[in-house]
């Protein structure tokens, strides 16, 4: 409950008016029948027409008000409703964007979209239904009996067994509800994540002719939301027919212990109307209280789960009494180093680098390469502080980055990822993530740095449609995009992590050309698989194992270092190769 206090607390004051109108609409709709009694007990029986039209202008106006303020409530739900959802998502997505990689992978997409979505959604019913129909219920309880009571003892007494049945009822049934709405909402995360799968994995199981395997295992996830979700139904409908057997019951014993009070001349005929009506209206809120009732366990499950992203403690964070003040860009020659920096991810054994220790200077560049899980790639995650060294330091500027703010460190390094992504929009709306204020003469030269040419062949240049992803062009296109986008930036840093590896050769050598010209006075460090791509770096580290096999240029390398020429081996005919400069 404390965190729907938490969101709800900057609207107290929309949430107490909310109540009052629709407790209005309780008073309002619980007066009427008082009002007939008195129509039937005295209008009636003395034949005064005059009392019965005052009575039922009465009655009209108390309608009126009533309904005013049952649609007043409603509005004013619909608004906090819509308050909550929004605070809630953009918290969750907010906490999203602390969360480190390893900390993300706890939850995994499919988990965390159903979590911003769909749980956000159920909470947000939930609230509303509260509001409308279970705080409503305490009012219409108390006020419902006092009127009974105030007809006779007798029939108020009746009332209230009826309504503690009804309560008994609905606690038994809400307590078997929590399981299976707990259930149901993992089965709802498998279902995302198959669907997920799926979708975008559509080229791959066509391509391995796994259709069928694919499509039962999709059946089977459905089928098991299916049958779970059939057993909650059976819940509402198993509580549905009690509840109206026992309103009918009640109803019953009104008029027949009705019908013997008013023998004995204890009550008067109109009196059973207003008692009929005080035990529908009761039991009518309480039955609508009871179906959101059944609701709040899936409720709860969802919201404990957005409790699990929001108190999440992530794995890295900026201390501010350790964080240094603004770091000075040129303070030294050294734009990053490593000293003895080990690191192993938190679900493992072993060590994924072990005892690193380089430097990257400006004006240089700097490659890293290695085989197949060699830890390459965990190297530029470390100077981005996505991940904490375990043991060790990493150094940005001559300064720790554990000592530096997130948001500045980041902001002084450009990064184009292994696998190159571009986000929906346009070609212009992805290289202003490089620099939200630069003008098209900038981007066009960033394109033309990236031997991205064929953007100017197309239809609409600039504003060229971007899908998802970039799934409307090619591995090459997004990965000159995505150089683009990173050279949008004025960095000290540029890292391309395996950026060049979809580019043919000759491609690959005019960019490195003209990256030498454009980056001269930041640092530079590739990560790549092809040794066409670093053979004139200024400085090669090879990993083996996540640890230093060798350092120094191809040259040296090449006649020192057996990792390094296996890896040479393999891909140059005869040791050699055109360097493409």
């Amino acid at each position: 409950m404390k965190t729907i206090y938490r969101f709800l607390k900057p609207y107290r004051k929309l949430c107490v008016f909310t109540i009052l109108v629709m407790i209005l609409d309780v008073a309002g709709g619980l007066f009427v029948p008082r009002l007939t009694a008195d129509m039937i007990n005295i209008g009636v029986e003395n034949g005064d027409l005059n009392y019965m039209l005052a009575k039922g202008a009465a009655m009209l106006a108390v309608t009126l008000i009533a309904g005013a303020g049952a649609l007043a409530g409603s509005w004013f739900c619909a608004d906090l409703s819509a308050k909550l959802g929004r605070d809630m998502r953009n918290a969750v997505y907010e906490k999203s964007l602390e969360l480190s990689d390893h900390d993300f992978e706890q939850f995994g997409t499919g988990s965390m979209i159903t979590r911003t979505l769909n749980d956000i959604n159920i909470i947000q019913q939930s609230v509303v239904w509260c509001i409308q129909m279970v705080l409503p219920v305490p009012a219409a309880c108390i006020m419902g009996i006092v009127m009974a009571f105030a007809i006779d003892a007798v029939m108020g007494f009746l009332l209230i067994g009826i309504t503690v049945l009804i309560i008994v009822l609905a606690v038994l049934v809400t307590r078997r509800a929590s399981e299976i709405f707990g259930m149901l909402q993992k089965l709802l995360d498998r279902m995302n994540v198959v669907l997920r799968e799926n979708l975008t994995g559509v080229r791959v199981i066509r391509a391995f002719i796994k259709e069928r395997e694919e499509e039962n295992r999709m059946r089977k996830s459905f089928e098991e939301y299916a049958v779970t979700a059939v057993r909650a139904n059976r819940l509402f409908a198993g509580l549905e027919s009690a509840a109206f057997f026992v309103i009918n019951i009640c109803i019953v014993a009104i008029l027949w212990t009705g019908g013997n009070r008013i023998g004995a001349g204890v009550m008067e005929i109109g009196d059973i109307t207003a008692l009929t009506e005080y035990a529908i209206l009761i039991l009518f809120y309480i039955i609508m209280a009871q179906m959101v009732i059944i609701l709040l366990p899936r409720a709860r499950v969802c919201l404990h789960r957005i409790e699990e992203v929001l108190e999440k403690e992530p794995e890295i964070t900026d201390n501010a009494a350790e964080c240094a003040g603004e770091i000075e860009s040129l303070g030294t020659q050294e734009a990053v180093r490593f000293e003895h920096v080990s690191f192993k991810f938190p679900d493992a054994d072993e060590n994924a680098l072990t005892d690193l220790s380089f430097a990257c200077r400006r004006g240089e560049i700097t490659a890293v390469i290695g085989g197949t899980g060699s830890g390459k790639s965990t190297v530029a995650k470390l100077i981005l502080r996505f991940h904490d060294v375990t043991e060790g330091r990493v150094l940005v500027n001559g300064v720790d980055v554990r000592k530096q703010r997130q948001k500045e460190l980041r902001s002084r390094i450009a990064y184009v990822p292994q696998k190159a992504w571009l986000f929906s929009g346009t070609i212009g709306d992805n290289l202003h993530d490089g620099d939200e204020n630069a003008g098209e003469e900038k981007m066009r030269h960033a394109l033309a740095v990236a031997q991205a040419d064929f953007v100017s062949t197309l239809a609409n240049g600039l504003d060229a449609r971007v899908a998802q992803g970039g799934t409307n062009y090619s591995g090459g296109q997004k990965q000159r995009l995505s150089i683009a986008r990173a050279l949008m930036k004025d960095a000290d840093l540029y890292i391309f992590d395996d950026s060049f590896s979809a580019l043919d050769f000759k491609t690959d050598a005019a960019l490195r050309r003209a990256l030498r010209d454009e980056v001269k006075g930041s640092a530079v460090l590739i990560i790549a698989q092809r040794i066409n791509t670093i053979l004139n770096a200024d400085q090669i580290i090879v990993l083996d194992e996540g640890k230093i096999a060798g350092i120094g240029k191809h040259e040296e390398l090449m006649e020192r270092c057996s990792v390094y020429r296996q890896i040479a081996d393999s891909q140059m005919k005869g040791g050699e190769t055109d360097a493409g400069e």
